[in-house]
């Protein structure tokens, strides 16, 4: 695991051309970002809404095929109450806002976690952007709210014992494919790249299953002030690694080579 700090590949304003399939991101200082400023914490997750808006833009440009979110865990429950309401508000008011513009930019939005926790409207909201934006194919682009990694694999590991419980399954039959297919991120790419902003140093969590070869890229840098830049950095990095995925690097440049 490399942070921007250590990184002797990065060059800002690099465009590499070995980009990711599916970058994943967790979106850490927002609260940090205001308290800095002597504002309120919810100030901060406002301006980490913009600095959203122009990754995914960034990403669209760059022809990124899939990115994922950390959006609200299921820890955040945690918090204190007063902001988790501003949270929810202020997602709730931008849900319908945020869906139009990715739907008329052809992306395809998921939500994935454990979304009866919501109030209903909220549900209602995530399923209609979710179907408004099903055939969607510039980019997919998957938000995860009220999700666990740990929830992630219980969740499978359940449905796959109820199978089983029916008499649809032999146990015997199990293996990672079967338990994969059933995770919430099924059907997408295990991310090649996880960005986490803010300084932190831990996946908090976050796509455990799905994380087993994923490249990590950690930077001091606040989510507010993450920008296109930024993004180019963690990029350039990941365009310099070389992935073995358990074999020699010798195999890997001659696989390379043919």
């Amino acid at each position: 695991m490399k942070s921007a700090r250590s990184s002797p590949t990065a060059n800002p304003g690099a465009v590499p051309d070995k980009l990711p399939r599916h970058i994943a991101f967790v979106m850490d200082g927002n609260g940090r970002w205001a308290q800095h400023r002597n504002r309120p914490r919810t100030m901060g997750h406002q301006a980490g809404l913009k600095a959203l808006r122009r990754i995914i833009e960034h990403c669209g440009r760059l022809g990124v095929p899939e990115v994922t979110l950390f959006a609200f865990s299921s820890e955040n429950w945690n918090r204190p109450q007063a902001e988790v309401s501003r949270l929810m508000d202020l997602f709730m008011r931008a849900l319908d806002k945020e869906a139009r513009e990715l739907h008329e930019n052809e992306v395809r939005l998921r939500f994935i976690g454990e979304l009866s926790a919501f109030p209903e409207a909220m549900q209602e909201s995530i399923r209609n952007a979710m179907e408004q934006s099903r055939e969607n194919a510039r980019m997919k682009l998957n938000v995860a709210v009220n999700y666990g990694g740990r929830w992630d694999i219980t969740q499978a590991a359940r449905q796959l014992a109820e199978a089983c419980v029916r008499g649809d399954l032999d146990p015997a039959a199990i293996d990672e494919s079967l338990l994969a297919e059933r995770l919430a991120l099924a059907g997408s790419p295990d991310p090649d790249l996880f960005v986490r902003t803010g300084g932190e140093r831990r996946i908090s969590n976050f796509l455990l299953w799905n994380s087993a070869y994923t490249e990590f890229y950690f930077t001091p840098t606040l989510w507010p002030d993450f920008d296109p830049d930024c993004l180019d950095e963690a990029l350039a990095d990941f365009a310099a690694r070389e992935r073995r995925f358990g074999r020699t690097g010798d195999q890997v440049r001659r696989r390379q080579a043919v």
